[in-house]
């Protein structure tokens, strides 16, 4: 298993950490199999999303807003329940196929770490499981 540090530098910000996560694949030699990636984190997650406009990271995190505002009454003590709410619908993991030791994408996906609730100093997590076969 491999951790990618990420440093968010805003309250809710999507990292594109594709180049990150290629460069642990490349370096392990792993030609066919998985890469999965996990986010410790319970008011953060992870995505595949386009990657080439800039704006669509910037669509999503508008809508989260309007679907989960801030400020929306909740109960829980800390103040960052609409973090955590984000992070049930975004997701803590993601699954994707290695093929001739690239990452399989779509020509406009990437990889996002989703922040939630920064800026703060944060993990994510990779394992690459080969194909046995």
């Amino acid at each position: 298993m491999e951790t990618i540090a990420v440093a968010t530098r805003s309250h809710s910000e999507l990292v594109d950490i594709t180049a990150q996560v290629q460069q642990l694949v490349t370096r392990s030699g792993v030609s066919e199999g998985l890469c999965l990636l996990y986010v410790p984190h319970t008011t953060a997650a992870v995505t595949i999303n386009e990657s080439a406009d800039p704006s669509v990271k910037a669509d999503i995190e508008m809508m989260l807003d309007k679907l989960v505002p801030w400020e929306g009454g909740y109960r829980h003590l800390e103040g960052n329940s609409a973090a955590h709410i984000k992070s049930c619908l975004v997701g803590a993991s993601e699954m994707v196929m290695i093929s001739q030791g690239q990452l399989v994408l779509g020509t406009w996906q990437g990889l996002f770490f989703c922040e939630f609730d920064g800026p703060r100093k944060r993990k994510l997590y990779v394992k690459l499981i080969p194909d046995k076969t």
